[in-house]
């Protein structure tokens, strides 16, 4: 199976935020689990979303859900290690695009991850994915 590689451009970074890597973190290997990494994931995109006034199911029940999830791993962290989320948006299209993530060590800057998400925008009444609303393609589009 080819192994996946992930590269985004430095300038789709528009958010960050840092977390510590907690002691329920940690996987049996001694370092930060990818089940945690994952749920870091979503909190840095939770809070971006935050940030610029977007809400998961706030626009008559039109949301966001992810649609797949690619994880690129370039180091271990460690407990009680801070690391650095930045968040982008990039690869549009019709119905969504993807959340990019670039994971770093807060102190060192060392690598430690490059993530996406595709998400689809999706009509829970209606049980159907739907067109980008304009107010976020003109926003983040």
């Amino acid at each position: 199976m080819a192994r996946i590689k992930l590269s985004f451009p430095d300038d789709v970074f528009i958010y960050e935020t840092q977390m510590p890597v907690r002691i329920t973190d940690i996987n049996g290997a001694n370092h930060l689990g990818n089940d945690a990494l994952i749920s870091m994931l979503s909190e840095a995109r939770a809070q971006f979303m935050v940030k610029y006034g977007v809400e998961e199911t706030g626009n008559k029940d039109i949301g966001i859900i992810v649609t797949d999830l690619a994880t690129m791993y370039q180091s271990e962290s460690f407990f009680p290690e801070m690391l650095r989320f930045e968040v982008g948006l990039m690869d549009f299209n019709k119905y969504g695009g993807d959340f990019v993530f670039r994971v770093t060590k807060a102190e060192s800057g060392q690598p430690v991850a490059l993530a996406k998400y595709g998400f689809v925008f999706f009509d829970y009444q209606q049980r159907e994915v739907v067109p980008i609303p304009e107010q976020f393609r003109s926003r983040f589009g």
